[in-house]
């Protein structure tokens, strides 16, 4: 009875450990942090309490990523990967900083004129990619083979 209790512990801690949501590049989102957050973050607003409250870090990472999977990017994570190799530039703070800084002043509708930059809608205490609610959702056609299959 013990054998079995310790297993499926030892089970559930796997499962838990490893699933996970997208994982940002630490490099990048420490300097995005330096730049955007601050020691002192307005906790009163999105971006703040996603650095400062507990349940709500792990989530970080949706400040480029969208959904689970770290290979989805939402549209200000697209724009860092142009100018960005998570492997090259992980040591270079200084290209780092150039591209989040390039990024900022990029519209973040391309599309529309009128939409704020991308560094206006961080400045306001937003995610640059969406709320979330919206970041945390799976874009369209980003399911799992497997939920596919289930339909």
């Amino acid at each position: 009875m013990v054998k079995f209790g310790l297993m499926l512990f030892a089970g559930l801690f796997l499962t838990c450990g490893l699933a996970r949501p997208a994982a940002a590049i630490k490099p990048f989102q420490d300097e995005f942090e330096k730049l955007y957050v601050g020691e002192e973050p307005d906790t009163e607003t999105e971006l703040g309490k996603l650095f400062t409250e507990k349940e709500l870090k792990k989530f970080c990472c949706l400040c480029c990523h969208q959904g689970k999977k770290k290979k989805v990017r939402n549209p200000y994570g697209t724009q860092l990967a142009e100018l960005l190799d998570k492997k090259e530039d992980k040591k270079n703070k200084e290209k780092i900083i150039a591209a989040l800084e390039k990024v900022a002043e990029m519209r973040s509708d391309p599309k529309d004129e009128n939409s704020p930059t991308f560094g206006e809608l961080i400045a306001s205490g937003q995610l640059p990619g969406g709320s979330l609610e919206e970041v945390k959702k799976e874009p369209e056609g980003s399911e799992d083979e497997s939920e596919e299959e289930a339909n």
